[in-house]
C-alpha cells in the first residue's frame, strides 16, 4: 500500500470523525429549542425508511425501478417481528434468517 493511499484513508477517517464530534462539542453548551429537538427526533426514522425502501427496489437506468421480491419477502417476517417485539435485534435476526431460508429454497 502506497503512502498516498494510507494518508488518504487516515484523512478521510479524520474528516468523518470530526464531522460527528464537532456538532456535539458546539451544541454541548447551548440550549436547544424544544421544537428543534422534536423535529430532529424524526431524522433517524426518515433515514431508516429511505434505506429500507431503497433496498426493496432494483434500479434500471432509464426505466422505472422494479421490485426486489426476495427482499420484500424477507422483510415481511422482519416487519412482523418488529411490530411484535419492538426489538431491533429481533428484526435484524428475523430478516437474516428469512433471507437465508429464501436463498436455501432458491427464491433469492
Amino acid at each position: 500500500m502506497s503512502s498516498y493511499i494510507l494518508i488518504t484513508i487516515l484523512l478521510c477517517g479524520l474528516v468523518t470523525w470530526l464531522s460527528r464530534v464537532i456538532p456535539f462539542a458546539i451544541i454541548k453548551n447551548l440550549t436547544v429549542p424544544r421544537w428543534l429537538i422534536r423535529y430532529l427526533s424524526f431524522v433517524p426514522v426518515a433515514i431508516m425508511t429511505a434505506i429500507f425502501v431503497e433496498s426493496l427496489l432494483i434500479y434500471h437506468s432509464g426505466h422505472w425501478p422494479s421490485f426486489d421480491w426476495a427482499n420484500i419477502y424477507a422483510s415481511i417476517p422482519a416487519i412482523l417481528a418488529g411490530i411484535l417485539t419492538k426489538s431491533l435485534l429481533a428484526v435484524v435476526v428475523t430478516g437474516i434468517i428469512a433471507m437465508a431460508l429464501l436463498r436455501l429454497v432458491g427464491w433469492a
